[in-house]
């Protein structure tokens, strides 16, 4: 079964798509499969007009269509989720999450907009017929660290509640397929994270 990791910064690479990544990683180490769309690479005339002939908006409505998990990343601006992201979700059918699993990451500057996921865009994922929503992940700047050699780090706290929110979804998967998940010891875990894309602490962004 597979999943798409869709990620609603308008900056690449940010916080939130690095913790994007991470869990797709994680999750990939269980056994799942995943694909990646960014919304800031799709054209942005065609985003914004909502043109449903335009080839690569075609792609990205389909490569919701086709998966059975979304695993979505948004920083919080102004106490909500990206326009950017909500310019996508704008596109996708009144069923476009229908029997599909989710599981929402937001990153922001600080613990302020904690509830921002719940309120903001959890509604939306309900309205689109969402068959599961887990339980939101937040994660603000000081919790996230990133390091050349090292990749991502993530503080004890944040950490716990990621792999809460990995193990959820996997084993919705797993359910899904009508498959036991692995036992905990199957699964292991990379020393490093998300080399594909070099990175300077001070472009960090949301």
């Amino acid at each position: 079964m597979s999943i798409l990791l869709l990620g609603g910064s308008p900056q690449l690479p940010s916080s939130s798509s690095r913790l994007l990544l991470h869990i797709g990683e994680q999750l990939a180490l269980q056994g799942h499969s995943y694909a990646k769309l960014h919304v800031r690479d799709l054209p942005a005339r065609a985003l914004l007009l909502a043109d449903y002939d335009d080839a690569a908006i075609a792609r990205a409505v389909r490569a919701v269509a086709d998966a059975d998990a979304i695993v979505i990343a948004t920083p919080i601006y102004k106490a909500s989720y990206t326009g950017l992201l909500k310019a996508f979700l704008d596109l996708l059918p009144q069923d476009g999450l229908a029997g599909k699993l989710v599981l929402p990451l937001a990153t922001g500057g600080g613990h302020a907009h904690t509830l921002a996921l719940d309120y903001a865009l959890r509604p939306v994922l309900h309205a689109l017929g969402a068959k599961q929503v887990f339980t939101s992940i937040y994660a603000n700047a000081q919790q996230l660290a990133w390091h050349e050699e090292r990749g991502l780090s993530l503080d004890a706290p944040i950490a716990a509640r990621v792999q809460a929110g990995i193990e959820e979804l996997s084993t919705g998967l797993f359910v899904l397929q009508g498959r036991r998940p692995p036992a905990p010891a199957e699964v292991s875990h990379p020393v490093r994270s998300l080399q594909e894309q070099p990175y300077a602490p001070q472009y960090q962004a949301a």
